[in-house]
């Protein structure tokens, strides 16, 4: 997953795309995890545990769990990976220069 993620960051970089992680692991495993898989984007700890505030006020039940959120702050799409979230990212970005 994180290959993608890159892959999505390094193609959008000049448009107005970010991706922001949350991440559950117990601290020390989660700095090890951001600089072991090249997290450039924001990523958040979340209490090192699973039921942490960022994932519980979200309804995240299952990780990883993806929102695409368009530049509203609706969230528009759910769970979509690899080229179905590239086909996502891409019509909101359209949408949004309309």
């Amino acid at each position: 997953m994180y290959p993608h993620e890159r892959s999505l960051v390094d193609r959008l970089k000049d448009e107005a795309f970010t991706i922001v992680g949350v991440n559950s692991d117990p601290a020390e495993r989660y700095r090890t995890a951001i600089v072991e898989n090249e997290i450039t984007w924001p990523s958040f700890a979340d209490g090192g545990i699973t039921g942490g505030p960022i994932a519980t006020r979200w309804g995240v039940t299952g990780w990883p769990t993806i929102f695409i959120i368009d530049h509203e702050g609706v969230i528009r799409e759910k769970n979509k990976r690899g080229e179905a979230m590239d086909e996502v990212v891409d019509r909101l970005l359209a949408e949004m220069k309309r």
